[in-house]
């Protein structure tokens, strides 16, 4: 289907950021991973929303929600893992799907942490983002999951039943994970291999493997979508919440300090309405033209 807006990410920016763009009467998809994952899910007591306070995070979350699914903003649940800027419109993977949109606000929050040594140069050759999209080519091999979002270990079930020998790295345990799947506790991690992956070093420990799957709750914008400009490690925007990529508008903590919940809000709502702004003015144009 095709969509006049896709919003990436289902925080505070994200669903501010849908509603307003509903407001005007543009179709919307909320394409984000598991709620679990974000910051304020995490906040027992929140008291610094105007209007709101003492509310905990994952309340105020729901309520959030809520209010996009009443206006008819669409989710997706799924990682999202590029956006492919083509014609005049965008191109946006989420998992194993491919949605299309005439514009896209960026909401992703902050990407917690550097890329792994090994982790660029072996990207497409072993090491994957998506159990889903990538899973069938490693049935009967051995792989590893390196489980930092709340639905990992869902994937590496995911895997187990696709045929592979799963094997799950963590900074800590996840408080479930199948049977038959072994969890090993590391935070240090580097992939190695010649033209494919061989192996994943855990704290100094070797783990053969033919794929390593990083599951992460979202990639950093700049790698959803190159020559996006940044402006100390966070998307650069102007007072619309324009990027510098034409059609694509940025709102919360990817825009940078301070990272805070009225912020995101205000500045998703800027996003959505300028976003469908841009749509109007696409529209236009090609009446113009037509």
């Amino acid at each position: 289907m095709s969509w006049d807006i896709i919003v990436v990410g289902g925080g505070p920016a994200g669903l501010s950021a849908a509603v307003q763009a509903r407001s005007r009467d543009k179709s919307v998809l909320v394409a984000g991973g598991d709620g679990r994952d974000g910051p304020l899910d995490k906040a027992a007591r929140v008291d610094n929303y105007l209007g709101l306070p003492g509310l905990s995070g994952r309340a105020l979350l729901e309520q959030f929600q809520a209010h996009a699914d009443a206006v008819g903003a669409a989710r997706k649940i799924g990682r999202v893992l590029n956006i492919m800027p083509m014609d005049g419109r965008f191109f946006v993977g989420i998992g194993s799907d491919l949605e299309e949109a005439r514009a896209v606000v960026l909401a992703t929050g902050v990407s917690h942490g550097k890329k792994y040594p090994g982790e660029a140069e072996l990207l497409g050759r072993g090491v994957s983002y998506c159990a889903t999209c990538d899973g069938m080519l490693y049935r009967g091999r051995d792989v590893a999951v390196v489980g930092l979002c709340a639905a990992a270990p869902e994937e590496a079930a995911f895997l187990q039943g696709l045929g592979c020998r799963v094997t799950y790295v963590a900074p800590r345990a996840p408080a479930e994970l199948a049977p038959g799947i072994p969890f090993i506790k590391a935070s240090r991690l580097e992939i190695a291999g010649g033209d494919t992956v061989e192996f994943l070093r855990a704290d100094g420990r070797e783990i053969p493997c033919a794929g390593v799957f990083l599951l992460r709750a979202a990639l950093a914008p700049a790698d959803l979508l190159p020559g996006l400009a940044l402006e100390g490690g966070y998307l650069a925007v102007d007072r619309s919440m324009a990027t510098s990529v034409p059609g694509v508008f940025a709102a919360g903590d990817c825009t940078g300090l301070p990272l805070q919940l009225s912020k995101a809000v205000g500045e998703g709502l800027i996003a959505g309405h300028r976003a469908a702004e841009y749509v109007d003015q696409l529209a236009s144009a090609e009446r113009k033209d037509g």
